[in-house]
């Protein structure tokens, strides 16, 4: 049964593959979010010295609870990975690895890159595109904001493709094994919201792109009855004109024109 959008594995090769390829030490500290019947999640106790298991769906409390009675090192967390204090996970995660549910799969590893900074590598399990998306290189259809964030602090590959009989149910898409190794930590929320703003208007040049999602920022405060954000929209558009002349680059350039290390660079300068 397909729950709150996961496909649940079926094929024991790939699991151990999975757990193989994230090269797990007995000292590590697993995060998993998306248990499902808990086919991964116990292999991951028998190797590892903690499991955090986070699960939203409470229908699979018969399949998860007497793993995690049998596994004196598993913790279930039942509730949102979106929403889930993951500061106060202890001991602090150093590897995440997990079938990730699909429609969540971009924001959790975003969330996780970002509040996590203990989680040094990940290997999951994703939907194909997704893997795509965030290893696009600059320059290419599925290079976005997503790719910019993960690769300035992970070092990004994709292990294996993964057929759809391997789920159960069979899925309508292919998927993939993603390993990131982190490589720095994330950047500050004001620079992450820079490089989001932009990719919000792709199709227009950048300092055009990022005036827009600030404005709509700025409508939406007005709606509330907020102060309006700073700086405002006509500043951004001309900082973010000089800011890419200085590092010698169009002042009409596109976001997917540039490499991540110059995404960051230029939200430093207008930052």
């Amino acid at each position: 049964m397909v729950r709150l959008g996961q496909n649940f594995l079926a094929d024991p090769n790939l699991l151990e593959a999975i757990v193989a390829d994230a090269a797990l030490d007995a000292d590590d500290v697993v995060l998993e979010v998306g248990g499902g019947e808990g086919v991964l999640t116990r292999r991951l106790a028998e190797r590892v010295a903690r499991v955090h298991l986070i699960e939203i769906d409470e229908r699979l409390r018969p399949a998860l609870d007497p793993i995690e009675a049998g596994h004196a090192g598993l913790e279930i967390v039942w509730g949102d990975a979106m929403e889930v204090d993951l500061g106060a996970l202890t001991p602090p995660p150093t590897a995440m690895v997990a079938n990730l549910p699909y429609s969540v799969a971009t924001p959790v590893l975003l969330r996780t890159i970002t509040e996590l900074p203990s989680v040094r590598r990940w290997t999951v399990m994703v939907q194909r595109e997704i893997a795509e998306r965030l290893r696009a290189r600059p320059g290419t259809r599925m290079y976005g904001s997503p790719s910019v964030l993960v690769q300035l602090a992970c070092e990004v590959r994709m292990l294996r493709t993964v057929d759809p009989a391997v789920f159960k149910p069979r899925p309508r898409v292919e998927s993939a094994v993603l390993s990131l190794r982190r490589r720095a930590e994330a950047p500050p929320e004001r620079y992450r919201q820079l490089i989001r703003d932009a990719f919000a208007h792709r199709r227009k040049a950048l300092p055009k792109s990022m005036e827009l999602a600030v404005k709509r920022r700025e409508a939406e405060a007005e709606r509330a009855g907020l102060p309006p954000p700073r700086p405002r929209s006509a500043e951004v558009r001309h900082a973010c004109r000089e800011a890419l002349v200085r590092l010698g680059l169009p002042a009409d350039a596109r976001a997917e024109m540039l490499t991540p290390p110059q995404h960051l660079a230029l939200a430093e300068a207008i930052g």
